[in-house]
């Protein structure tokens, strides 16, 4: 019976995850577009409740609360808004199909009330999901400058990153080396521990590779839907080769927050989406008692200890720093090592 049967082959395979990759993106994007009504209701809501998204912030899962140093906590405790776009699914239900964008493209903008470390009202990271000619693909972004007032908490990273991209773009050449800003850079990340610093420097991610330019990504995704529809039809069809890429090339020569793109994903698919459970959390730890507090011992209440961001919105009084058997507390700011 065994030699009966019909091989199976890799490019059966590879149809079927791409057959199975197109409807994951239908239907995040039909979702985008049935939940976008909620979303704005709920951003009409929220508005009208001092304090709402530091409090998301400061309960929200261990993934993200990681990447927030106590520094940043008091930046977030201004943070007035948050809303996450996918920028390239136009509104209504009939547009979705055929050439609509990508939903995985993403736009996520923080909104601040008026602060003393920088004078930007809004800070939006937008990223694109692109393909590469060699077959990979993800999100990619460009920098985003901050106007610091004062200390800047990511030691100049940010806006180094963000001067290395303007000179690529100018130049047309988004792999040029050499040039001042760009030994500014390496110089700064050489200083730096990268895996240490601000969530700010967030701001500054470019790539997980080389990144692939919108005409790039057109051409490329072109010639992967030729090959796909070939498959379907029952032709053999090679896939590209990847390009021999240089070490010094990949991520971590000038990339300054190597999980950029992952930041953004916890963001955008659990933060934004879960926003009033982790809000709903961060009410329910009010309900510890005066007694509570009055019991805690003193010795973590030294401007080293964990920072609470209930008490830098006004919300609640400080907490200090939970035993580990109190499971339910939400994680505090802590100085990563």
């Amino acid at each position: 019976m065994a030699e009966d049967q019909v091989p199976v082959h890799y490019e059966d395979l590879a149809l079927l995850e791409t057959q199975f990759d197109e409807v994951d993106r239908e239907i995040l994007a039909k979702q985008y577009v049935l939940s976008a009504p909620l979303y704005a209701k709920r951003q009409e809501v929220v508005s009208k409740i001092e304090g709402f998204w530091p409090l998301v912030f400061e309960q929200s899962p261990p993934d993200v609360d990681r990447y927030i140093t106590p520094n940043d906590a008091n930046i977030f405790a201004k943070l007035k808004s948050l809303d996450v776009k996918r920028f390239e699914i136009p509104m209504g239900p009939e547009k979705i199909a055929g050439d609509a964008g990508d939903p995985r493209s993403i736009a996520i903008r923080f909104e601040f009330d008026e602060n003393e470390y920088f004078s930007n009202s809004v800070l939006e990271k937008k990223f694109w999901y692109r393909r590469s000619k060699d077959g990979w693909s993800g999100l990619v972004s460009e920098p985003v400058k901050i106007d610091w007032k004062g200390e800047d908490p990511t030691n100049g990273l940010t806006n180094a990153a963000y001067a290395v991209f303007q000179e690529r773009k100018k130049a047309g050449d988004m792999k040029k080396k050499g040039f001042a800003a760009y030994k500014k850079l390496l110089d700064l990340i050489e200083n730096n521990n990268v895996d240490n610093t601000s969530f700010f420097a967030w701001f500054g991610y470019v790539s997980a590779g080389p990144y692939v330019s919108a005409d790039e990504s057109a051409q490329a995704n072109k010639e992967y839907k030729e090959r796909q529809d070939k498959r379907s039809k029952g032709e053999k069809v090679e896939s590209p080769e990847p390009e021999e890429v240089e070490e010094e090339d990949m991520m971590g020569d000038d990339e300054i927050h190597p999980e950029g793109d992952e930041l953004a994903q916890l963001i955008a698919e659990d933060v934004w989406p879960n926003a009033i459970k982790y809000f709903t959390q961060a009410q329910e730890m009010e309900d510890m008692s005066e007694m509570d507090f009055e019991d805690m011992s003193d010795e973590d209440d030294d401007e080293d200890g964990p920072i609470d961001l209930r008490a830098l919105v006004g919300k609640g009084k400080p907490k200090t720093k939970p035993s580990s058997n109190d499971a339910d507390e939400p994680p505090k700011k802590k100085q990563k090592k």
